[in-house]
């Protein structure tokens, strides 16, 4: 049995539909501080299945310890945390205390319950702006954000963690940049107010709920003057995971593993990907750079290929049309009371 903690989030709940498909029970715990219940609903007619869930944080140790006394958990997939970089800037101090705090609590409990295998939702920002291309899991590791140092500052925990009891076997997932949505419609990245990330921003320019999108700069040495960044399907990510649980079952201590497609795409390619996908205009203006973001990002995957036996299968072209079915079927997002999902 597999422990999902953010699993009604955008990555979290794709990874539950994968783990279902593969025989996996699963459990959720989420405090719905960015999400919403109604992914139940949406994973059962997905799956067939009804999910386990409990509605909580994993701050809250006497909860989180219950739960685990509970069930006969097998690994943690963790995912739970907050995840805007302009965010993390505003309240640097709620983002290491959320991140870090809650996740020190979480393997704290689980090493009391003597549960030691762990997946971690890490991310490419612990690796701040990349002195070389592509990126490998072996290069220095920096952050430009709190948020990108809040997974830093994890990864480094969970190594100590490793080195005191070497039973622990942990999985660091770096993600690059995830986009996309299930193909059958109803479950997609739903983010709470304005987006933060690019692709529901595009979605909601094009769908008209939003004027224009803005560029931060366009003076980067790239082919258009954009940022660009390696985007994956979710669901190639979320099937990373499910190869990461398997592998720490050849008790293989810490590992990092990158989870990329291997590829850079700019700001401007995906809005002309999006465009169409769509057939709709996507309006945007440039404005000036934004403090700590990078030039250019993308993954060297070849660890992750060899080592789990894991590779993308899904293009842009399929990220951008799964993205605009999920907007075109849920156009209110979570004030649709029918088609509300995380």
């Amino acid at each position: 049995m597999i422990l999902i903690t953010g699993g009604t989030g955008y990555i979290g709940s794709h990874t539950c539909i994968e783990l279902i498909n593969a025989g996996w029970p699963v459990v959720i715990i989420d405090n719905l501080s960015n999400s919403s219940p109604e992914i139940l609903d949406r994973l059962y007619q997905v799956t067939g299945q009804t999910v386990e869930f409990i509605e909580g944080d994993i701050r809250d140790r006497r909860l989180l310890t219950e739960l685990l006394q509970c069930y006969d958990f097998e690994t943690v997939v963790h995912f739970a945390g907050l995840k805007a970089v302009g965010e993390s800037r505003e309240i640097p101090l709620t983002y290491y205390e959320n991140n870090v705090a809650g996740t020190v609590n979480l393997c704290q409990v689980m090493a009391e319950q003597k549960i030691k295998n762990l997946v971690f939702s890490s991310s490419a920002g612990v690796y701040g702006d990349p002195e070389k291309l592509p990126v490998t899991e072996d290069m220095p590791l920096s952050a430009t954000n709190p948020y990108g140092r809040s997974k830093l500052i994890i990864e480094d925990i969970l190594r100590d963690l490793h080195q005191s009891d070497p039973q622990w076997n942990i999985a660091l997932l770096r993600y690059f940049n995830p986009i996309g949505a299930h193909p059958s419609g109803l479950i997609g990245e739903n983010p709470t107010g304005i987006p933060n990330n690019l692709m529901p921003y595009i979605a909601q320019v094009a769908a008209g709920k939003l004027e224009q999108l803005s560029i931060f700069g366009n003076d980067y040495p790239t082919s258009d003057g954009t940022g660009v960044r390696d985007y994956i399907h979710v669901i190639d990510l979320a099937r990373g995971h499910l190869k990461a649980i398997e592998k720490l079952r050849g008790d293989p201590g810490v590992q990092a593993w990158n989870l990329g497609v291997g590829k850079g795409y700019s700001v401007l390619e995906i809005v002309a990907a999006f465009e169409q996908a769509s057939g709709r205009p996507v309006p945007y203006r440039i404005t000036s750079r934004r403090s700590g973001d990078v030039a250019i990002c993308y993954a060297n995957p070849t660890r992750a290929e060899q080592e789990l036996g894991w590779c993308t299968e899904l293009t842009l072209d399929a990220m951008v049309a799964d993205v605009w079915r999920w907007q075109s079927n849920n156009p209110e997002g979570s004030k649709n009371t029918d088609k509300n999902v995380v």
